[in-house]
């Protein structure tokens, strides 16, 4: 029984999903290491659902990760792993991401214009005599 009509559904859910994991995600960076005890509490709530291994409820970590198509350690270690290292540890892994992703593109790009140049067939010179 999925019809057109569960579509629009099934993405509001989607949705819905990835706005809550943004939130637990801002609430752990903001509230990290915070001093107040409304501060504390939310930490403590966004880190709580994030290492909860409850699927009972329709969004709960694990559920969230099932809509998004995302594996719950490695969303974990992303969420958790960078509060360990700081601010700048956070932005130097964040930079280290990137440099290879540019380094993919531009291997990509490289090598699609190098097998593009072996296929074209080469000028030759015709010398007259």
């Amino acid at each position: 029984m999925n019809t057109a009509e569960d579509y629009p559904f099934e993405t509001s859910k989607r949705d819905l999903a990835a706005e809550i994991l943004k939130q637990a995600a801002l609430d752990l960076k903001r509230f990290h290491g915070a001093t107040s005890a409304i501060e504390r509490e939310l930490y403590l709530d966004a880190h709580r659902w994030v290492m909860s291994d409850d699927c009972s409820w329709p969004f709960s970590f694990l559920s969230a990760c099932k809509l998004l198509n995302r594996a719950p350690e490695v969303l974990r270690e992303e969420l958790l792993g960078d509060l360990s290292l700081g601010v700048f540890g956070c932005w130097t892994r964040r930079g280290g991401r990137v440099a290879r992703r540019v380094q993919i593109v531009f291997g990509q790009l490289f090598t699609n214009e190098r097998n593009a140049n072996d296929t074209q067939p080469s000028a030759v010179a015709h010398v007259a005599h």
